[in-house]
């Protein structure tokens, strides 16, 4: 059986991961999986360590790069279809049984679109808060949510502090404000087709030209 979420569809900095973990009995996972939301840090990145480390555990793992998002022919429900669809072909071999985290108004439509992107016949089922109810799903959840930490982490090391990459975050506009002061662009890794990404270059215009 496995189980499918992801992290990191809402921020204006950074990939998308999805992640796939698979095994014969969810009752074999280590003891205190949970929606990665409910857990610290550091518990995430022990969990997810001891899946990688579980001989009988699967694990899959796809990213979605800025490049993917920005594309105008694309949308975010379909690239999260594509990356569940990714995930999950990295570790099934056909005929396996999975349940997914629903990120469409309707669960059997995002179940049918994942199903589709998968090679193998699979069968899967979707629900909303899937990470919540089903431990292989939260098993799913804390591997993308460490694989897109330590994503951010990367960014923080290269830019310095970006913050958490999500809008809404006083850091992560900080950080576009004076990269695009600076550079007269955006940085590679933000999302060029999101609304705070926009906002940051038309400040920067309106700047340049209340100088006149």
């Amino acid at each position: 059986m496995f189980g499918v979420d992801e992290a990191g569809r809402g921020p204006v900095l950074g990939s998308m991961f999805a992640a796939a973990v698979a095994i014969d009995d969810p009752d074999d996972l280590p003891d205190g999986i949970d929606d990665s939301k409910n857990l610290s840090p550091e518990r995430r990145e022990e969990l997810a360590a001891a899946l990688r480390a579980d001989e009988a555990v699967a694990v899959g793992v796809a990213e979605i790069t800025t490049t993917r998002i920005d594309d105008p022919e694309t949308d975010m429900n379909t690239l999260t279809v594509a990356a569940h669809g990714e995930a999950i072909s990295r570790i099934v071999s056909g005929g396996e049984r999975g349940i997914v985290d629903a990120c469409d108004t309707s669960e059997s439509r995002f179940a049918r679109r994942v199903a589709a992107a998968v090679g193998p016949e699979i069968t899967v089922e979707a629900e909303h808060g899937a990470d919540e109810t089903h431990a292989i799903v939260g098993a799913a959840s804390i591997v993308a949510k460490v694989e897109r930490d330590a994503h951010v982490a990367r960014l923080a090391e290269q830019h310095g502090g970006v913050g958490s990459g999500y809008p809404s975050d006083p850091n992560t506009r900080e950080f576009l404000r004076e990269y695009v002061e600076a550079h007269g662009e955006l940085p590679e890794c933000a999302r060029a087709s999101w609304q705070t990404s926009k906002d940051a270059l038309a400040a920067r215009e309106q700047a340049g030209l209340d100088q006149f």
